[in-house]
């Protein structure tokens, strides 16, 4: 295990991950995830190979290590055709370009918690995320139990769509996760029973507004 301990002024940048990370990049995720990760997927995000990335790093390291991570985020571009979360965007389904950002994995060292790192690399992500015409969404999975990471998706705007039964499988157990949904550029959640009724409203408003027009111009002929 990493021992970062947090015991001076941080200085926290944000940068790509690199091949060099490659090693303590490993370390973080098996100190954080009981989730056992391929060598693949390592070398997938160190060389930009269909995976982004950002990390995060402290340049005031007391121990000289200061390009040394100690946050992480990895995300990826998908097509929302091809994704789980289609029937939960409100946008035109005729368009087959329409993307989202998945994020994959999320994590700060524990000696560098509670600092805004983690809020900060999300905001990364949707920053780039915005930059995409075509991007109507970030979204991820989390562990049910992992309440301080849900309560970080709803404080920056993340909509829970979804309670998934028995979706991790971990030594010999199942365990729920959460779907959490950030809409953009137009990739707003489908009509929830309250926008429906409000929706019912207005049309039966200006329905009754054009009939009382009618009936008096009839009457005033």
């Amino acid at each position: 295990m990493l021992n970062l301990k947090f015991s001076h002024n941080a200085h926290i940048q944000f940068r790509p991950i690199r091949p060099s990370d490659l090693e303590v990049l490993e370390k973080l995720h098996a100190d954080m995830f009981p989730i056992r990760y391929e060598s693949e997927f390592f070398q997938n995000v160190v060389n930009g190979r269909d995976i982004i990335s950002w990390g995060a790093v402290d340049c005031n390291q007391p121990n000289g290590q200061d390009d040394e991570l100690i946050g992480f985020v990895t995300a990826r571009i998908v097509l929302a055709k091809d994704s789980e979360i289609e029937d939960f965007l409100r946008y035109d389904s005729a368009r087959s370009n329409h993307t989202l950002v998945y994020i994959l994995t999320l994590g700060v060292a524990e000696g560098y918690r509670n600092l805004g790192i983690a809020s900060s690399l999300i905001h990364e992500v949707i920053k780039y995320a915005s930059t995409i015409p075509t991007c109507r969404a970030v979204y991820l999975h989390v562990i049910s139990y992992n309440n301080p990471a849900i309560y970080l998706y709803k404080k920056m705007s993340f909509r829970c769509i979804r309670r998934l039964p028995a979706f991790y499988f971990i030594n010999s157990q199942h365990y729920d996760a959460y779907l959490f949904i950030y809409y953009m550029s137009g990739g707003r959640s489908p009509c929830s029973p309250i926008e429906l009724i409000a929706l019912l409203v207005t049309y039966a408003k200006s329905g009754f507004k054009k009939a009382a027009a009618k009936l008096w111009r009839n009457e005033s002929r």
